[in-house]
C-alpha cells in the first residue's frame, strides 16, 4: 500500500493474536488553507511570543499551564507530562462486542482501514471479519497510540475491517438541553403524508461522488483567476441567490403540495409530448 500505516501491531481476541496494519481512511487534501500576508510588502506575517508587560520572550522560557481560575495556572514541565503518557502498546485487545445500532453516531470520530500485516495473518483476520459480519456485532477496544488511548470500534468493510475512533462520554454534549422547548405535539396526518411522499420521491442509494464542496471549487477558480490576473484588483462575482429568498414560507401545506407537484410535473409533460407524437 502506498499510504503510510497509522499503527502497526496486533488485534487480540482471547488467546488469538492477529498482526495488522491500520491506515487512515480519510484525507484533508481538498481543504484550502490561507496564510496571512502583509499587503504592502507581500511577505508572510509571523508571530512573536509576547507576554503582557514583559514583551517578547524566548521559547526556552515557555512551559505548559492549565488554567484553574482567572489568571491562575497549574504549571507543568514537559517531563511531567511525558511521565503520565500511556505506553504505546502494540496490542489492541477486543474487550466487548455490541450491536452496531447501539452506538450513537455522535460518538463516531474518524475512520481507518485495517488490513492483515502478512499472508500468515490472513486466516485469523478473515475469521474475525466473517464472525463480526454474521453476528452483526461491532468489536470495542482501546488503542494506545502517540501517548494517548483511544476508544475504537471495529466492523467489517468489504474484504477488510473498518476501525473508527470513538469519543469518550465526557466529550459528547447531550442534545435534550437544546430540544427542551420543541413542541411535543404530533403533526397533522395530511402534512406528514405529503412530507413522506416528498422523501420517497427524493430517495436514492447514497453515492458521495454526487456531492462536491462548491465553496472549495469556487475558491480554486478564484485563486486560478487571480494568479493569472496582472491587475491585482479584487475579483468579485455575484453568485446565484438560493430559491426561497424574499419571504418566509407561511403556508406549510401549500409549500409541501407544490414541492410534491414539481417532482411529478416533468413526468406529465413527457406523457403529453409522447401522446402528441402518436396522434401526429
Amino acid at each position: 500500500m502506498a499510504a503510510r500505516a497509522y499503527w502497526q501491531g496486533q488485534i487480540r481476541l482471547a488467546l488469538v493474536s492477529i498482526p495488522v496494519e491500520i491506515y487512515p481512511a480519510s484525507k484533508s487534501g481538498a481543504k484550502i488553507r490561507f496564510n496571512q500576508i502583509h499587503e504592502p510588502s507581500g511577505k508572510r506575517v509571523h508571530y512573536e511570543k509576547v507576554v503582557p508587560g514583559v514583551g517578547p520572550v524566548d521559547r526556552d522560557e515557555i512551559i505548559k499551564g492549565y488554567q484553574v481560575a482567572k489568571d491562575e495556572y497549574v504549571l507543568l514541565e514537559d517531563e511531567e507530562i511525558e511521565a503520565v503518557k500511556i505506553e504505546s502498546r502494540k496490542t489492541l485487545e477486543l474487550v466487548q462486542f455490541v450491536d452496531a445500532c447501539e452506538i450513537d453516531p455522535l460518538y463516531f470520530e474518524k475512520p481507518y482501514y485495517v488490513a492483515p500485516k502478512d499472508d500468515l495473518a490472513e486466516e485469523a483476520f478473515i475469521v474475525l471479519r466473517e464472525a463480526l459480519r454474521q453476528t452483526g456485532k461491532v468489536a470495542l477496544g482501546q488503542l494506545s497510540v502517540r501517548g494517548s488511548e483511544k476508544l475504537v470500534a471495529i466492523k467489517p468493510c468489504g474484504k477488510g475491517l473498518l476501525l473508527e475512533t470513538l469519543r469518550y462520554a465526557d466529550e459528547v454534549r447531550k442534545g435534550q438541553a437544546f430540544f427542551a422547548e420543541i413542541d411535543d405535539g404530533k403533526p397533522k396526518k395530511e402534512l406528514l403524508d405529503l412530507a413522506k411522499t416528498l422523501i420517497d420521491q427524493k430517495s436514492a442509494p447514497f453515492d458521495a461522488s454526487n456531492y462536491e464542496d462548491r465553496y472549495v471549487d469556487a475558491l480554486r477558480k478564484l485563486i486560478d483567476k487571480k494568479a493569472k490576473s496582472k491587475s491585482g484588483k479584487a475579483i468579485i462575482e455575484d453568485t446565484d441567490k438560493g430559491e426561497g429568498e424574499g419571504g418566509n414560507v407561511i403556508d406549510l401545506m401549500a409549500a409541501l403540495k407544490k414541492s410534491v407537484g414539481e417532482k411529478k410535473a416533468p413526468a406529465k409533460s413527457r406523457s403529453k409530448a409522447s401522446a402528441r407524437k402518436k396522434t401526429a
